[in-house]
C-alpha cells in the first residue's frame, strides 16, 4: 500500500488534449465490481465502455453484446470516415464475421470479383508498358481447404456501414454530438458520436471517464462510470496517452499523402486493360501507388511519398493532386473527383503492454499496435484481439472467472502484435525492393531529404530547399525514362532483368500469408501447454507466403473440415461452427470411443463445478456405418449438451485425427474464440476428473 500512497500524494496528473489538467488515474486492486452503484443520480455503471467507433471498436460492440454484455461506444469525431483505409479482410477476420449473423456472406456479395483484385501490378503509367506483377490468389484459397470462407477485398468504411446495421439490429442507436440523450440516461447500446475521453478516474468499485462533447456551441463534460474500458481508439490514442503507456518499435518510417478520389473512366479503362488490386508507378513525372477500392465504382486511393516541411499539405490541392493523377495514369480523364486528402505516417510499434488498472483498461487495435499497411495486418489483427478480447471479458463478467484473468489477453495478444510488426517491416522491405531494382532506393530518397532538413541544405531558404528537393527527386527519376529503362540500354536491361527475378521469386509485396492468418499460436495464456512448448524457438517471420499447415496444439486455431450435423441430411458446416458465437462455451471434440465417453462425463461433472457451459462434439469418421447418435446420447447421459458430427469426405483431405496429428482415442478442449484451450494427444493416463479441474482452472485463472 505504500506504492499506492505515493501516487496519491503526488497526484500524477494526466494532460487532456486540450493542455487542461486531466483527473490522475490511480492504479488500485479491484475488489470486485459494482453492479448496480448509482452516481450523481442518474449515471449507474455501465459493464463496459469502448473508446473509439472504427472497426475494432465496433466488432468487439457486437461480439460482447452477443455474448449479453452491456456496453457503449464513445467515438471523438461527429461522422463516420469516408476515406476508404484498409480493405484487405484476411481468412482468420472473415471466420470471425461468419459469426457475426451473415456479415461475411454479405462482404462476399458487396466486394469487387476477385479476378478484378487479386494481382498487384508494376508499371511507368497506367497506359504504358507493365514492368511486372504478382497474382497473390492461388487455387487453394478459393476452394476452401483451409477455412470455410476466402479472403475479401472490401474498403473500411464500407465495413463500418455494415457493422452499423449489425448494432442497429442488436438494438444499439448511434446519437448525434448535439444529442443530450445519454447524458440524462443510460448510455447502454449507444455509439455517441463527437465526445471525446478527456480523463479516466479509477476507484475501488469502478472506472470514471470524462467525456467531453461541444453542445450549442458550449462545451459540456459528464461521467461515465464503467467496469472496463476498451481504448480502441486508433493510431494516436487518447486512453494510451492517459493511462501513460508508450509505444515501442520504429517510428516515422515514411510520411505519406492519401489522396481518395473517384473516376468511372479510369474504372473502365482499368477493367478493360489491366485489373488489379494495386498498382505500383514509377516514371520520370510521379511516384505512386494506386489503391483501386472498386474499379467497378471507379473508386481509387492514391498513396504518394510526403516529404515535410519542404513539402505541405497545401502543395496537394485537388487540382494539383488531379494533375498528379494523369501524370501516373498516362492519359486525361474528364470526370477525376477528388474527394479527400489526408497525410499520414508510418509507424511499426507495438504498446509496452496492453493492459493496465488492474486489467481494467485494455488497448486494442491501432491504440495496441501500428503496422506498416504492407499485407493488411492493421485492421485483421485488431478485429482478432476483440474476438480474443471478448469471451475473456464476458468470463470476467458473469463471475466465470476472475478479474486477474484479463492478463491473459496481453500474454496471448502482444507476443502476436509484435511478430505482424516484424512480418509487416519485411513485406514493407519487399515493396521497396521494386523501385530499389529500377535505381529508386527509397533509403537514399529519405537520407536526401534528411541531409536537406539538417544538414546544409538547412542554411538555405526554405524555398530553395523545396526547389533542391524538387531537383534532387526529378534526377532520380530521369532514370525511369524510356531511353534508358529498355532492352537495348545495357544499365536499362540489367535492372529489368532483376526485376524479373523478383516476381519471380516471390520477392516482391506479398498479399496474403496464410500460414501466419491461420496458424498464429498463443503459446502461453488462457490454456494448458504442452511439456514440449517451452523449447519451441521463438517464430522469425520470412516475408514470403507460406502455407497454412493445420495443427491441434494448445494456443492455435482449431483446424477447419467440413462435417455433416446429421448423417441422413446435407447440411454441412465447418469444424469451427462447432463453436458457439452467442454464449460463453468451451467445446470437447471427442471420438467415439467408451474411454472418450467417460472423460467426457467429467469435464460435463467439472464444468458445472466451475459454471461454465460445456458441449461435447463426438466425431463420427465419415464411413462409419454404426449407429451413432442414440449410442452417443446414452453414453453421455444424463448430459444433453452433446451432438455428433460425421465427417465429410474430400480428395486430399487426410481424416480429422490424422490431420490434426493425433490418435482418435485423443481429445480437443476448444474456447469460446476457437483456440484450442488443451489437448491429449492418445489416451488419457490419469484421472480424467482431476486432469479436467486442472484445465479448466488454468484456463481460466480459477484455483
Amino acid at each position: 500500500m505504500g506504492f499506492l500512497r505515493f501516487i496519491r500524494r503526488h497526484n500524477y496528473p494526466f494532460k487532456d488534449k486540450t493542455g487542461n489538467q486531466a483527473r490522475p488515474l490511480w492504479y488500485m486492486q479491484s475488489r470486485g465490481f459494482s453492479k448496480n452503484k448509482v452516481v450523481d443520480g442518474n449515471n449507474a455503471v455501465l459493464p463496459v465502455l469502448i473508446i473509439g467507433a472504427g472497426p475494432v471498436g465496433l466488432v468487439l460492440s457486437i461480439l460482447l453484446t452477443k455474448l449479453g454484455i452491456k456496453c457503449a461506444v464513445l467515438e471523438r469525431t461527429k461522422t463516420f470516415s469516408k476515406h476508404p483505409q484498409a480493405h484487405f479482410i484476411n481468412n482468420r477476420s472473415m471466420e470471425i464475421f461468419r459469426k457475426i449473423d451473415g456479415l461475411a456472406e454479405e462482404i462476399q456479395r458487396s466486394q469487387p470479383p476477385v479476378d478484378l483484385w487479386r494481382k498487384f501490378i508494376y508499371c511507368t503509367s497506367l497506359s504504358g508498358p507493365v514492368l511486372g506483377s504478382a497474382d497473390h490468389m492461388q487455387p487453394q484459397d478459393l476452394e476452401h481447404v483451409v477455412s470455410p470462407v476466402s479472403v475479401a477485398h472490401f474498403s473500411q468504411y464500407k465495413l463500418a456501414m455494415l457493422l452499423h446495421k449489425k448494432l442497429e439490429n442488436l438494438g444499439f442507436k448511434i446519437c448525434a454530438a448535439e444529442s443530450s440523450e445519454g447524458h440524462e440516461h443510460s448510455c447502454e447500446k449507444k455509439i455517441m458520436m463527437g465526445h471525446e475521453c478527456v480523463s479516466i478516474v479509477a476507484s475501488n468499485d469502478f472506472l470514471t471517464v470524462t467525456a467531453s462533447t461541444i453542445d450549442k456551441g458550449r462545451r459540456v463534460d459528464w461521467n461515465i462510470n464503467c467496469n472496463i474500458l476498451i481504448g480502441a481508439d486508433g493510431a494516436g490514442s487518447t486512453v494510451r496517452r492517459l493511462v501513460g503507456i508508450e509505444m515501442r518499435g520504429e517510428k516515422d518510417l515514411q510520411k505519406l499523402v492519401s489522396v481518395h478520389f473517384f473516376s468511372k473512366g479510369l474504372g473502365r479503362f482499368l477493367l478493360q486493360e489491366n485489373p488489379g488490386m494495386l498498382f505500383f508507378i514509377f516514371n520520370t513525372e510521379a511516384i505512386g501507388v494506386l489503391v483501386a477500392h472498386d474499379l467497378r465504382e471507379g473508386e481509387f486511393v492514391l498513396q504518394m511519398p510526403f516529404y515535410p516541411p519542404q513539402q505541405t499539405i497545401q502543395d496537394f490541392s485537388p487540382k494539383a493532386c488531379e494533375k498528379l493523377i494523369i501524370k501516373l495514369v498516362g492519359r486525361e480523364f474528364g470526370d477525376i473527383n477528388v474527394i479527400d486528402i489526408k497525410p499520414w505516417i508510418m509507424h511499426a510499434e507495438v504498446a509496452e503492454r496492453l493492459t493496465c488498472c488492474d486489467n481494467r483498461i485494455l488497448l486494442a487495435g491501432d491504440a495496441a499496435h501500428r503496422f506498416p499497411p504492407a499485407g493488411g495486418f492493421g485492421m485483421n489483427t485488431g478485429i482478432q484481439d476483440a474476438h480474443n478480447l471478448s469471451w475473456k471479458i464476458a468470463s470476467v463478467m458473469k463471475g466465470i472467472a476472475p478479474l486477474s484473468m484479463l492478463n491473459t489477453y496481453d500474454i496471448e495478444r502482444r507476443p502476436i502484435a509484435v511478430f505482424n510488426t516484424e512480418l509487416s517491416l519485411k513485406n514493407f522491405r519487399a515493396a521497396m525492393s521494386v523501385p530499389a531494382a529500377l535505381g529508386l532506393d527509397p533509403t537514399v530518397a529519405n537520407t536526401v531529404h534528411q541531409f536537406i532538413v539538417d544538414g546544409v541544405g538547412s542554411i538555405l531558404p526554405s524555398r530553395l530547399q523545396k526547389v533542391a528537393l524538387d531537383g534532387i527527386f526529378a534526377l532520380g527519376r530521369a532514370q525511369l525514362s524510356k531511353s534508358l529503362l529498355n532492352e537495348s540500354n545495357p544499365l536499362g536491361s540489367l535492372r529489368l532483368a532483376k526485376l524479373k527475378r523478383i516476381f519471380e521469386e516471390g520477392k516482391s509485396l506479398q498479399l496474403q500469408f496464410p500460414a501466419e492468418d491461420l496458424g498464429f499460436r498463443y503459446i502461453q495464456g488462457a490454456l494448458v501447454p504442452e511439456n514440449n512448448d517451452v523449447d519451441i524457438p521463438a517464430e522469425v517471420p520470412t516475408g514470403r507466403r507460406r502455407d497454412y499447415v493445420p495443427s491441434a496444439s494448445p494456443g492455435s486455431r482449431l483446424p477447419h473440415m467440413f462435417v455433416r450435423l446429421n448423417r441422413l441430411t446435407e447440411e454441412i458446416v465447418s469444424t469451427l461452427d462447432l463453436v458457439s458465437g452467442d454464449k460463453v462455451e468451451f467445446v470437447l471434440i471427442i471420438a467415439p470411443l467408451e474411454e472418450s465417453y467417460h472423460l467426457s462425463r467429467e469435464a460435463f461433472k467439472v464444468a458445472e463445478e466451475f459454471k461454465v457451459s460445456l458441449k461435447v462434439c463426438v466425431l463420427w469418421p465419415a464411413d462409419s456405418v454404426e449407429e451413432s447418435e442414440n449410442g452417443s446420447k446414452a453414453a453421455l447421459s444424463p448430459w444433453k449438451n452433446c451432438a455428433d458430427v460425421y465427417e465429410v469426405k474430400r480428395s486430399g483431405i487426410s481424416n480429422w485425427w490424422d490431420m490434426c496429428k493425433m490418435t482418435n482415442r485423443g481429445a480437443i478442449l476448444v474456447r469460446p474464440d476457437e483456440h484450442i484451450a488443451w489437448r491429449t494427444s492418445s489416451e488419457l493416463a490419469g484421472d480424467p476428473r482431476l486432469e479436467m479441474q486442472r484445465v479448466f482452472s488454468a484456463t481460466l485463472g480459477v484455483n
